[in-house]
């Protein structure tokens, strides 16, 4: 049957460290001695189906439950998935295992499908489930604890009775449900009230804003009528350019007059100045012969000139080089005589100088020694100074190195472990990202959308599928597998490519994928396989669920044949003193690997840059450890810093002391500088004066020929200018001559020329006085009868245009139509018009002003608000609507819960009765709904009088309960659930009221058809074995 529970398994909950327990499809008896652990089991199912641990009234919170001295508690349930009410067959199968684990800070829920394979984790997929099975663990006619039984099966008061009723039909939870949607519509009904109070003085704004409307129409009236006048003065200005157009018209048609006289006069000179321009055509043609020639005269002429213009060039350049020449001679001889005056100078000079220097050379160069030995010991003693005190700021510099780089480790330190910490955390929070980070969840989160396509779910990374027996082999353990850890397992090679896509989609290259049947059992590995020594493998130290995991790791890793040590002595001697069989590597507790192949035995140091501690359960304690190691080295570093703080003031006041030595260093020796400069000065000195002038003499003699030897060149080549220039000044004189001669004979050919050209003048000056004369008439037409014309003309087109923006204009405000109507504009003038208006707008503009805004702006503005209003009473009413509807639907859901509730009260008594009839018991019960009681009422068969019994206390111990099992019963007819559990339901009981109250109890589960755990500290060997009633003993308590 779907829902019913097949097995009930628990890992270190309450007081079990590992418990199974079968259960049948119909009644279950669960028997054994206080305090073995029979209520654990009934609280066990209530939390694995999401119940709060307060709730179970037996913790206060879920951490409560794990056992002592364990780190977490697991409930596994074996949920029956088979029949018509199955849930989602084709991803679970025929059964449902739902696992719930339990930490310190945390507990999951983990739903498998019947190969144990992860369906889903979330919590909404445990409530689809719950709902879809029925399966209220709150409700005591579902899971009846020891609490519950004690309060409404052995207690006479009737509120309980009835609590007990209310809960159990489910009308507790629909009048909760009811009484909170009446609250919230009458929260609704409150804000929909403030809201139609709200319109209200906008209502008064509405009427006093008609009363002001209808004041101002008697100012519209006048309005109106200023309104009519300005169409009139509109079509008035229309009419007045009508009167200008005419009027200019009949001007226009008087200057068109003159016209004709005028163009007579300008066509007379026009026939004249053809004529003239004919025959000037005809003289200026043979003087345009004349001009042929004249330009080859110009051309011979220009060339002639150019050539005079060359020699002239040439000859003012050799005038300039010649001057040159001569003032450069002259500078030279001027030399030659001051090098002269400075030989004889300097003779004299030095026979005086001589004498007196010598003397004073030796006494300055005595004195400057002096000077020098006395700076070089002061030099020397700064620089001794200087030195030691340099020594001593280096021995400081280097402790606060030293400190400073202690620091700096502590801080590296303290930074590695807060990231230590942090991965810590998230491998708390998401045990899967420790083997491989954020790649691992998106491809298992990739693993969930293509589900569907594998023929059997990967497994995987395995290191989530791996603990460990004891924690202080996680890292040797984590060294010996490796990679592996990482690694997924799949049952065949097509799932291992449709693993590979998915891995290739979240971007997780190199992925180790293992392929390895599901279905073989776990390896059995004979002792004479394993490695013949007392300490443990990686094999004998992990745990796992899942035995494919084991045997990949024995396949893939050779976890029997590696063997764990403590130490490295240890590890050496068992890795090379002995010559174990079967044995591969051999791992110390800290990482470091040994193995000998054949002769050759290696040691491998431990891999420190892998995350450690990824197969730790125990994270909390390592963070609290790593924490309080942080607050140690920050002690630390505080110290070494208030250590650093003496040496730094004292370097600084060596610094300043060695800056006060080397400035006074620097200055002693510039002066030292300066003084064996000044001594080398007298000494140079010293020595010239003593080789004599005949090196400085010989210098200037020799400069002096030198010059002599430069004059005599350049009066060689000023002599070779002088010729160039008499050349060149001969040159221009020929060209002049050739010049004038040119020039003589073309103006014997221009005489011959100017009688034409006076002829031409002549009729030059006929055309001009022709051409004048028609420009004059020319200019009459152009500058006065014309202008005239066109002036007429574009005052019409300005009349014209004028006229049609005053009638556009016009035509805007009115038809010419409506004018006519109004009684047209004949004997109006715009004047006039315009000066009725002024005073009807000052009369409009008094009436007006007592009121600030227009009358069209507060019509406006009434528009405006009167839709304002009216949606927002539209959408108040349609509130109003739905809250009535609402409160409609809740009155209706109202009374059919109340008839609901009389028709269960009815039902109840029926099952009731139908139960107390067994032994010719009648009965009623009575609910009052009103104060909370149930009451019920029996009418015991040996009774002659017949009288009823109205308060059970006065029935014996198994009457009594005999008619509350009967009213559990009759409950439990009511409810529907694929399970019902009740823990020590008859320990009030004696052994006859035991006995029927047992053969009641089975006889309704087996014919109620739904699977049932009874759960008793007394004997049950009463009850009568069947095919469906299964017995089961807990074992003892421990001592």
């Amino acid at each position: 049957m779907a829902g019913t529970i097949s097995r009930i398994r628990l890992e270190n909950f309450m007081c079990h460290s590992s418990l199974q327990i079968e259960l049948g499809q119909h009644v279950n008896f669960i028997t054994g001695q206080n305090g073995s652990g029979k209520s654990a089991i009934l609280t066990a199912l209530c939390i694995a189906f999401g119940c709060r641990a307060k709730n179970t009234q037996r913790a206060a919170a879920l951490k409560d439950f794990i056992k002592t001295g364990c780190s977490y508690a697991a409930i596994i349930v074996d949920i029956n998935n088979q029949g018509e009410d199955a849930f989602k067959p084709e991803v679970y199968g025929d059964l449902v295992i739902l696992e719930r684990r339990i930490t310190e800070s945390s507990s999951s829920t983990v739903l498998k499908d019947q190969h144990g394979r992860k369906v889903a984790r979330r919590k909404d997929n445990l409530n689809e489930i719950i709902e879809h099975f029925n399966i209220d663990v709150e409700n005591p006619c579902v899971i009846m604890s020891q609490d519950k039984s004690r309060e409404f099966l052995h207690s006479g008061n009737g509120k309980d009775k009835f609590k007990f009723f209310f809960k159990a039909t489910l009308l507790q939870q629909v009048n909760d449900l009811l009484l909170a949607i009446r609250e919230l519509l009458d929260n609704a009904d409150s804000i929909v009230q403030e809201l139609e109070k709200s319109i209200r003085p906008a209502m008064r704004e509405l009427d006093e804003l008609r009363e002001k409307i209808k004041n101002m129409e008697h100012t519209e009236e006048i309005a109106h009528e200023i309104d009519n006048l300005k169409k009139k003065l509109a079509w008035s200005w229309v009419h007045d350019v009508d009167k200008q157009i005419e009027e200019q018209t009949v001007k226009l048609l008087k200057l068109k007059e003159r016209i004709p006289a005028c163009q007579e006069r300008i066509d007379l000179n026009a026939a004249t100045i053809v004529e003239l321009k004919k025959e000037l055509a005809e003289k200026e043609e043979n003087a345009r012969s004349l001009v042929e020639k004249s330009r080859e005269v110009t051309m011979m002429k220009e060339k002639l000139e150019h050539d005079i213009s060359q020699a002239v060039t040439l000859k003012i350049e050799l005038e300039r080089e010649h001057a040159r020449g001569t003032n450069v001679l002259k500078n030279m001889n001027n030399r030659v005589k001051q090098l002269q005056i400075q030989i004889h100078d300097f003779r004299v000079q030095y026979r005086q100088y001589s004498q007196d220097e010598s003397s004073k050379a030796e006494n300055d160069m005595l004195e400057i020694q002096q000077e020098i030995d006395s700076l070089r010991s002061n030099v020397t003693r700064v620089k001794e100074e200087e030195r030691g005190l340099s020594e001593t700021q280096m021995d400081i510099v280097k402790y606060i190195q030293n400190k400073e780089t202690e620091i700096v480790e502590n801080r590296n330190k303290i930074t590695q472990l807060k990231s230590h910490i942090r991965d810590l955390q998230q491998r708390q929070s998401d045990k899967a990202s420790t083997f491989g980070g954020q790649r691992v969840r998106n491809l298992l989160r990739s693993i969930e959308r293509q589900q569907r396509r594998f023929k059997i779910p990967p497994l995987g990374p395995i290191g989530v599928h791996v603990k460990l027996a004891s924690e202080s082999w996680s890292f040797a353990v984590e060294c010996a597998l490796g990679r592996l850890l990482d690694a997924f397992i799949v049952s065949c090679h097509g799932d291992s490519v449709i693993l590979r896509q998915c891995a290739k989609e979240v971007n997780y290259h190199n992925l180790q994928i293992i392929i390895y049947d599901f279905a073989k059992p776990r390896l059995n590995i004979p002792d004479h396989l394993l490695p013949s020594t007392t300490h443990p493998t990686v094999l004998s130290v992990i745990r796992s669920e899942n035995p494919t995991v084991l045997n990949v790791l024995v396949d893939q890793g050779s976890a029997e044949r590696t063997v764990l040590v403590r130490d490295y002595e240890a590890g050496k001697s068992v890795a090379f003193d002995y010559r174990i069989q079967n044995l591969k590597d051999v791992y110390t507790s800290d990482g470091y690997k040994m193995f000998s192949r054949g002769s050759v035995q290696t040691i491998l140091p431990p891999n420190r840059k892998g995350n450690a501690g990824r197969l730790c359960s125990s994270l909390g304690e390592k963070i609290t450890e790593m924490e309080s190691e942080i607050a140690h080295i920050e002690g630390i570093i505080s110290d070494r810093t208030g250590e650093m703080k003496p040496p730094n003031d004292k370097r600084e006041e060596i610094e300043l002391k060695i800056k006060d030595l080397k400035r006074k260093r620097v200055e002693e020796e510039r002066l030292l500088e300066r003084k064996k400069v000044q001594l080398d000065d007298i000494r140079k000195t010293s020595a010239d004066i003593n080789r004599g002038t005949s090196l400085d003499t010989s210098e200037l003699e020799a400069e002096m020929m030198q010059v002599q030897v430069d004059i005599e060149q350049k009066e060689l080549l000023l002599q070779k200018t002088n010729l160039r220039l008499a050349k060149a000044l001969q040159d221009e004189n020929d060209r002049r001559a050739c010049y004038k001669e040119f020039i003589d004979c073309v103006y014997s050919e221009v005489r011959s020329s100017n009688g034409l050209e006076h002829e031409i003048e002549i009729v030059k000056e006929k055309l001009q006085a022709a051409e004048q004369g028609k420009a004059y008439y020319e200019g009459i037409m152009e500058n006065k009868v014309l202008p005239d014309i066109k002036m007429a003309e574009a005052a019409c087109e300005d009349l014209q245009k004028l006229r049609q923006e005053s009638f556009k204009k016009a035509s805007i405000i009115c038809s010419e139509s409506d004018v006519e109507a109004l009684g047209g504009v004949v004997g109006s003038s715009p004047e006039q018009l315009s000066a009725t208006i002024n005073k009807l707008e000052l009369r409009f503009h008094k009436e007006s002003s007592r009121y600030t805004e227009s009358i069209d702006d507060l019509r406006a503005l009434l528009g405006e608000k009167e839709l304002k209003i009216e949606k927002k009473q539209q959408l108040y009413a349609g509130f109003r609507d739905k809250l009535n509807s609402c409160q409609k639907a809740l009155d209706m859901r109202w009374k059919k819960f109340q008839r609901n509730a009389a028709l269960l009260k009815r039902q109840l008594t029926w099952l009731f009765n139908e139960h107390l009839g067994k032994k010719g018991i009648s009965g009623l019960i009575n609910v009052d709904y009103k104060n909370r009681y149930l009451s019920v009422e029996l009418t015991m068969p040996q009774d002659a009088s017949r009288d009823t019994i109205r308060d059970t206390r006065g029935l014996s111990g198994g009457e009594r309960s005999f008619s509350t099992l009967c009213f559990t019963l009759a409950l439990h007819g009511m409810t529907e659930a694929p399970f019902r559990a009740m823990d020590e339901f008859d320990v009030f009981m004696d052994a006859v009221s035991r006995k029927i109250s047992l053969d009641t109890l089975v006889d309704f589960a087996v014919s109620q058809g739904s699977q049932w755990i009874f759960i008793t500290p007394h004997d049950i060997s009463m009850v009568q074995p069947g095919d469906r009633i299964k017995k089961q003993q807990m074992a003892a308590p421990r001592g």
